[in-house]
């Protein structure tokens, strides 16, 4: 018999365009003709199954600062049991991120590299469905810029982008070009930046020369350093008629091959009677010569502050004093060298929960904002010279008080001539 959404094709299969409990059961197939059948198939058993279906899904997006850890929640049931794997978009494999047995995405520890889209997909012999977040990594230095185009224009261009993720801080464009020579004079041509104005996606360079191929390309930058360089993009400015060129390519900007600074290692913190020292070791690797180290810190999850800017590049250890009781503290490091500033090293927690050592209410003088520091000690002062001030008057009046009554004693003393 045949049920509704049942329907045979001309080769002999029965499609069944709804799965339900009528379909279940065991089946077989007799061919015959008009001399009769040679009998029926072996029997075969059709069974329902589940495609997976989410149970938790993760969010839209997820912000976790580098170097930290995160976990992206992923489930799914089926029937049998769907298996949960993770990918990153646009790339192969997981990117150093793990799994676990609950299906999670765990980044531990987060790197500026695992930034980006990722999908969740859970997959049964009946169905794979997905489903997808973005990672933010905050606390790095900016992803490079996409989709670079040029427009010739009359002895210019204009080079419009779309920016990449910023690293969580402002981020500033340069917009660096290069003439293609026409001979292969040296291997090496130089390459001019142009500032670009806070918040633009595009800019004119113009004073271009006719006849000339130019390559472009953008580099964006924010209180950490610099990202990479986009692609470079080839464009010839118009003007005159342009004759054939045979041109050589120039290689990027020195600062993209030969400046590598990695962060300070090892940080590690260590409580005394005097305040927290704080240990690290130098970057692992550096192209250009240690200027010194930035400690930062923030206290009970709050925002990042620069504690000391200017740690010289010898050292390897610091110590912190002053520290409020009873809170909880987050330290890290960063290197510098010249212009360039690297990744921040690992982070190290420090609780003042129950150290008598630390006074309640000494505060770190960087963390509070210069006009109210000065304000401070201002009133300090004033308060410490009005109190001398009031001091030495009081002597003053003593000792002249002293000197009257003195006086008066005196003249009492003195004998009265006789009458005559």
């Amino acid at each position: 018999h045949q049920l509704p959404g049942w329907s045979a094709r001309p080769d002999g299969s029965i499609v069944i365009a709804t799965g339900n409990d009528d379909a279940l059961g065991v089946y077989t197939c007799t061919p015959y003709n008009s001399y009769g059948t040679a009998g029926a198939s072996r029997p075969t058993r059709v069974l329902l199954k589940d495609p997976p279906a989410f149970t938790v899904r993760p969010k839209d997006e997820y912000f976790q600062e580098v170097g930290r850890e995160l976990v992206v929640p992923c489930a799914a049931h089926g029937d049998p049991p769907p298996t949960i794997t993770w990918g990153k978009v646009g790339s192969a494999g997981q990117s150093g991120a793990q799994v676990d047995g609950n299906g999670s995405l765990v980044f531990r520890p987060l790197v500026k590299e695992q930034h980006g889209r990722w999908e969740c997909t859970a997959t049964n012999p009946v169905a794979s469905v997905s489903t997808a977040t973005s990672v933010h990594v905050l606390g790095t230095s900016p992803h490079a810029v996409t989709n670079v185009s040029v427009l010739p224009l009359l002895l210019a261009a204009n080079i419009s982008w779309e920016p990449g993720f910023d690293g969580g801080y402002f981020q500033r464009f340069s917009v660096w070009y290069t003439p293609l020579a026409k001979q292969p004079p040296r291997a090496h041509h130089d390459w001019v930046s142009l500032s670009v104005p806070p918040g633009a996606q595009h800019l004119l360079v113009e004073n271009l020369q006719p006849d000339t191929s130019y390559q472009f390309s953008v580099l964006a930058q924010n209180k950490l350093g610099s990202g990479p360089f986009s692609q470079i993009v080839t464009s010839v400015p118009k003007g005159k008629s342009r004759v054939p060129l045979t041109t050589v390519p120039p290689e990027l900007p020195a600062m993209t091959v030969h400046v590598f600074l990695s962060p300070p290692q090892a940080l590690s913190a260590n409580e005394t009677s005097r305040g927290v020292l704080l240990r690290w070791e130098p970057p692992a690797q550096l192209s250009v010569a240690l200027s010194g180290y930035a400690l930062e810190l923030r206290q009970d999850k709050g925002g990042w502050e620069v504690l000391e800017r200017s740690i010289p590049g010898t050292e390897s250890q610091v110590l912190v004093p002053g520290l409020i009781k009873d809170a909880f503290y987050e330290f890290r490091l960063v290197a510098f060298a010249g212009s360039y500033i690297s990744d921040p090293s690992n982070t190290v927690n420090v609780s003042t929960a129950g150290m008598e050592v630390y006074p309640s209410r000494t505060q770190l003088p960087e963390l509070l904002p210069q006009p109210v520091l000065a304000g401070v000690i201002g009133g300090i002062c004033f308060l410490s010279v009005a109190v001398i001030f009031s001091t030495v008057a009081a002597c003053i009046m003593n000792r002249r008080r002293a000197a009257r009554i003195q006086k008066r004693r005196q003249g009492r003393s003195q004998p009265h001539p006789a009458p005559p």
